[in-house]
């Protein structure tokens, strides 16, 4: 009698995994997408054989070259561009570092495989031979020229299969499909589903939803509280935070939210500078990435407070007031001189009185009346007055 052998963990572990199956659509954008990485080098090689010197036109991602579209209420790109030149010693790092991303993303859609920020800063981070320099300084130099990537090719990080990391939670009366398995977000417990980067309709779609709006809050701390009171279902509204300036995946949820079920967005942020700033950039789209504001910026997103006024007309004390400093004065008046905001009555005056009262405040001051003051108090009366500005 033969006898019998048992597979070990390891070589279960060791067999290798089946492929990803890609959708027709998925398998053309990722043949177009990279098309286009592929163009890229050849340039680069064409102008070397040519005797040119190799450059590459990389968009600038500045205010100066952003526009505000008046009929669209949304920020776009200019036409502005750098020429980014290998010979030129100023330049000469970060030729190099879009030609080595760029290698680096063909790599991952050859193999349907996808990768963070931080791991394309591992893939690409190495001692240049015969010198002591690395190829980046650290992963803040890494993303920037993924995003330098984006805009040169004209292709979204999802199609350059990189994603960031999870930042930013929901729950709420909806259904959601996450490549394929079925989310109810009415039973995800305290933590709530947590939102990907991409959000693309290929992988999220949308399910049974009742919710009547979305509210967006700023912070965690806060949205914890809205859950621990079962907000969403007293008031039948979807709950989402993005951990402060909402990454990209919290937006785009957001936006089609807005886009394909036609659900208000209302924004619950602190009364400072920097809370208007994370406002404008859900409403309008951000100034580095003015790109992508089509697929992004919901122009009907309305800010919910706190607002300058809340102090007097909430009754809270002075225990609340954060002195603005030199930094929060200079930043509230740029934003006040922001195209979308200069000839708004209500910001106009909102950012006033903002420096008129000298003192910022955060949502969470609002715990001083009562720990639940904010969900059963504060919001509810805003969305009954409807008092806020958009």
């Amino acid at each position: 009698m033969a006898k019998k052998t048992r597979s070990s963990g390891l070589a279960l572990a060791a067999q290798p995994s089946k492929p990803k199956v890609q959708s027709k659509a998925s398998a053309a954008r990722d043949a177009a997408t990279a098309a286009k990485l592929v163009g890229l080098a050849d340039g680069v090689v064409k102008s070397t054989f040519a005797g040119r010197e190799p450059t590459i036109d990389v968009p600038t991602r500045a205010l100066s070259n952003t526009k505000w579209n008046k009929s669209r209420r949304i920020l776009e790109m200019g036409s502005a561009a750098q020429e980014r030149e290998l010979f030129n010693l100023s330049m000469a790092k970060k030729f190099m570092q879009t030609i080595l991303h760029a290698d680096g993303l063909k790599d991952l859609i050859e193999q349907n495989k996808t990768s963070s920020l931080r791991g394309m800063f591992y893939k690409g981070l190495h001692t240049i031979a015969g010198t002591k320099e690395k190829t980046f300084d650290g992963q803040e130099d890494s993303d920037g020229i993924l995003e330098d990537i984006e805009v040169v090719l004209g292709s979204l990080r999802e199609q350059l299969h990189v994603f960031a990391d999870t930042r930013g939670n929901l729950v709420g009366n909806i259904t959601i499909i996450d490549s394929g398995d079925t989310i109810d977000c009415r039973r995800m417990g305290t933590g709530g589903y947590g939102i990907p980067s991409i959000c693309e309709p290929e992988i999220i779609q949308f399910g049974k939803c009742e919710a009547e709006f979305v509210l967006h809050v700023e912070k965690g701390t806060i949205w914890r509280r809205f859950v621990e009171d079962r907000f969403w279902e007293k008031h039948n509204c979807i709950l989402t935070h993005g951990s402060g300036q909402p990454p990209r995946g919290v937006r785009r949820l957001l936006r089609r939210f807005s886009e394909e079920i036609k659900l208000p967005i209302y924004c619950l942020l602190d009364c400072d500078p920097w809370g208007h700033y994370i406002y404008s950039v859900i409403k309008q789209g951000s100034i580095s990435l003015a790109f992508e504001s089509s697929r992004l910026a919901i122009p009907d997103a309305k800010f919910i407070g706190l607002r300058a006024h809340d102090y007097q007309k909430h009754g809270l004390t002075d225990d609340v007031q954060i002195a603005l400093n030199d930094r929060d004065i200079a930043r509230a008046k740029q934003i006040a001189a922001y195209p979308w905001f200069k000839d708004h009555k209500g910001w106009q005056k909102e950012i006033d009185n903002l420096l008129k009262n000298g003192f910022k405040m955060e949502v969470e001051s609002l715990i001083t009346k009562d720990i639940s003051y904010v969900t059963e108090t504060y919001v509810p009366q805003v969305l009954r007055e409807g008092e806020w500005l958009s």
